[in-house]
């Protein structure tokens, strides 16, 4: 029977920033507008954490049955390890998207975004099918596509229409510079897992693009973050800010590009969940800063 400390490890908490960073930049975006609110982002991140933590034990009971997961380097696998009863996991997962829905309920009715309901099923749908079901879309190289368009694009400018109830050019800048973000910590972790996934069938966009491909790949998000910024601050100057978070990934990409591998690429993914949250707290600070 798995022990508290390693459900908790399940949960993949170096994972959390890219659920809780789309929500700050969102709110960010809410400022210009005068519309930004402390309570409904808050709300934000409670649904957003739900299901991100839903996502990794969906994903831990998925890869465990399917065999994908029995020899990893990086957090614990509750099935994969056989820690834990597969359903037990499943359960957790459900309970995890359960909540999430019952908060962003709320978030709905106090709002009055009533699109965010399709939407935010839809995530729900997404992040099972993600590696459960009958054709995962994880296996065929579309994971990081979810992450950008989930954590990126809808996370960030869901986060804004709820307490703004329109969306801006600058709220989109954002949403694109987080979800790059939130991506590169996908390929890193996919960068680091390419031999055992080519091994067991498992077809991520990590092992189509082979290892070079994928460390290219991880400096182009990078790089679209970047820019990302600096449209944000063609309108909000203090914005720029956020390049300071860029420090925090300096010494990760000399390690990602001259070759790091297994375990090696461990600090580069948890350096890269720092930089995200990071690059949305500045961003946020600029922002505030240039509206006021």
């Amino acid at each position: 029977m798995a022990t508290l400390n390693q459900w908790i490890a399940g949960a993949r908490p170096r994972t959390l920033p890219a659920a809780i960073a789309p929500v700050v930049a969102g709110t960010a975006a809410a400022i210009p507008l005068d519309r930004a609110s402390l309570g409904l982002a808050l709300l934000a991140v409670l649904v957003s954490l739900g299901l991100q933590v839903g996502v990794n034990y969906a994903n831990d009971y998925s890869d465990g049955i399917r065999g994908t997961d029995g020899e990893r380097v990086g957090p614990v696998r509750l099935v994969g390890q056989h820690l834990a009863d597969p359903g037990n996991v499943k359960l957790m997962a459900f309970s995890f998207f359960g909540a999430a829905a019952l908060v962003g309920l709320a978030l709905v009715a106090i709002s009055q975004a009533w699109i965010m309901i399709p939407l935010g099923a839809l995530a729900v749908v997404a992040a099972w099918k993600y590696t459960g079901g009958d054709n995962p879309y994880g296996y065929r190289g579309l994971g990081e596509l979810y992450v950008f368009l989930f954590f990126g694009l809808m996370a960030t400018l869901g986060t804004l229409y709820t307490q703004a109830h329109r969306l801006t050019w600058t709220g989109l800048a954002c949403a694109v510079g987080v979800g790059a973000i939130a991506t590169a910590i996908l390929v890193a972790n996919n960068l680091r897992d390419i031999p055992t996934d080519r091994e067991s069938g498992k077809l991520t966009l990590a092992v189509r693009l082979g290892d070079r491909g994928t460390r290219a790949l991880y400096v182009l998000l990078l790089v679209v973050a970047a820019v990302a910024l600096l449209a944000v601050a063609l309108d909000q100057p203090w914005a720029l800010l956020g390049l300071l978070a860029f420090g925090i990934v300096a010494k990760p990409v000399r390690s990602l590009l001259s070759g790091a591998t297994g375990r090696d690429l461990v600090p580069v993914l948890a350096a890269t969940g720092l930089f995200e949250i990071a690059y949305a707290v500045l961003l946020a600070v600029g922002v505030a800063v240039s509206a006021h």
